[in-house]
């Protein structure tokens, strides 16, 4: 596209013709991985910030979708899945699967180029996790991460979510 390499690097920059002139032209891959799990990622990153899991998530709550920060925030708010047609959506967990298709339908040579993805002991490790965390929250703040990520949940295929139904 024409424009790729001008200093705008938001969408929102550009007229609808040009967003749609750049999006055609692209492969366009959306990485996901379940909004509870990026709740506890964010939290064991910020350790400092509270002083436990639960007060984490009401703070988290509590500064609602607007104000939430990308680290938490809905991946629907973020990505625009039901505007922008991805060409792959990749899950956490399977990277080494999907990306060693992506690799391969772009011509490259997967076995040089991809890393040594350990996805089995990463989800292994997430649901120990959860499992933890969400025994932490009460059934009202369930029930709050439920409905604030309600969007994330139908639009991706998180059925082992803790946060599904």
């Amino acid at each position: 596209y024409h424009r790729r390499h001008a200093k705008e690097t938001q969408l929102s920059k550009f007229n609808q013709t040009e967003i749609e002139a750049m999006l055609g032209s692209y492969t366009k891959v959306l990485f996901v991985r379940d909004p509870f799990h990026r709740l506890i990622a964010t939290f064991l990153q910020e350790m400092g910030s509270s002083p436990s899991f639960s007060s984490f998530v009401e703070d988290a709550l509590g500064s609602g979708i607007r104000n939430a920060s990308v680290a938490w925030k809905p991946l629907v708010s973020l990505c625009l899945p039901c505007l922008i047609q991805y060409d792959y959506v990749v899950m956490f967990g399977f990277h080494r699967q999907e990306l060693g298709h992506l690799l391969r339908r772009a011509g490259l040579s997967v076995d040089s180029l991809l890393p040594k993805f350990t996805d089995t002991q990463v989800l292994w490790t997430y649901r120990w996790l959860s499992e933890q965390m969400f025994s932490e929250l009460s059934a009202q703040q369930k029930k709050k991460l439920s409905h604030f990520y309600r969007w994330d949940l139908s639009a991706f295929p998180f059925s082992s979510s803790y946060l599904s139904d």
